[in-house]
């Protein structure tokens, strides 16, 4: 039961915000310890499971070209979109890309979206720069975190309730495998799927509603912070309309 202290450190470790790496790193290297390897085993267990999940470090290979279209100006395009569409607000936005977010990884395209590739170029200023057409000004710190954070949610949530309805994804393989070579039952991937979709329902219902709801708690913030919300011209009511 010792090596579980590695697990306390991690949620210790992320409670406090310290770096996630080094935390991380820091539970690896107790858990070997207290699981009486040694160092050189350590080091080829972090060797092997890089190794292994290195199709995660792909994002790298991203980041050259997000930073290249945002020099561009990738987001200002993306404010001048959206402040030709009075009618969709910051929640609505991201009601919207959870629901592509969401359907897409269900479909197996997991990766064209994501963080580094899309929320934070594209979909977090449209939906700051939705929130600022609603209050005309540039948002304060608490309000544009409160942007970035929600921003954020509708990709993972998305992503993570999304991903499991794809028969091929390495959640499903994972469940499929481990209940074969543990208990010795055959587990068909495609009934496993296919019970993720009320799974995928629920959570966009949950959370789409808290999107929903974004746009009076920005209102809140809003008035706290002193800024006045803009009534919808006559011609964004009609748009919505």
């Amino acid at each position: 039961m010792l090596v579980l202290i590695g697990v306390l450190l991690v949620v210790i470790g992320f409670a406090l915000r310290l770096n996630p790496l080094v935390v991380v790193t820091v539970a690896g290297i107790i858990t070997g310890f207290l699981g009486k390897l040694s160092p050189v085993e350590i080091l080829n267990a972090f060797g092997n499971g890089f190794a292994t999940s290195r199709s995660v470090t792909l994002f790298i290979l991203v980041l050259p070209v997000i930073g290249l279209i945002e020099r561009f100006g990738l987001q200002e395009q993306g404010r001048r979109l959206i402040s030709r569409l009075a009618a969709l607000t910051t929640g609505r936005l991201l009601l919207l890309y959870q629901l592509i977010r969401q359907v897409s990884s269900a479909l197996g395209l997991a990766t064209i979206n994501g963080p580094a590739a899309l929320v934070r170029p594209l979909i977090y200023p449209m939906a700051e720069g939705a929130a600022e057409r609603r209050f005309g000004r540039a948002l304060p710190e608490a309000m544009r975190e409160k942007v970035k954070a929600y921003s954020a949610s509708a990709d993972t949530v998305g992503q993570f309730f999304g991903e499991d309805i794809f028969v091929a994804i390495g959640s499903i393989l994972l469940i499929t495998g481990f209940v074969d070579t543990t208990y010795h039952l055959k587990l068909d991937a495609l009934n496993v799927a296919l019970w993720a979709i009320p799974t995928a329902i629920c959570a966009y219902a949950i959370h789409g509603t808290r999107l929903f709801l974004l746009d009076r708690r920005l209102d809140r913030m809003a008035k706290e912070a002193g800024l006045i919300t803009r009534p919808p011209e006559p011609e964004a009511q009609e748009a919505g309309r």
